[in-house]
């Protein structure tokens, strides 16, 4: 039985831990923006440099 109780306690200080996390994130505004970080990987690609693709040309003609 002192198991039993052993568990709970240590069950109830973990969720008070988890909790306060939640709260400390929320403060800081982890959830403020939930739209943007699902359209920011659209628009990863990357900018193509001209300079970079003219040498590319050159290397493939040689």
């Amino acid at each position: 039985m002192t198991i039993i109780y052993m568990l709970l306690a240590i069950s109830i200080s973990v969720a008070i831990l988890f909790f306060i996390i939640f709260i400390i994130s929320v403060k800081k505004g982890q959830y403020d923006d939930v739209y943007t970080p699902s359209v920011r990987m659209l628009f990863d690609d990357e900018l193509i440099d001209e300079s970079t693709t003219e040498i590319s040309k050159e290397f493939k003609d040689n």
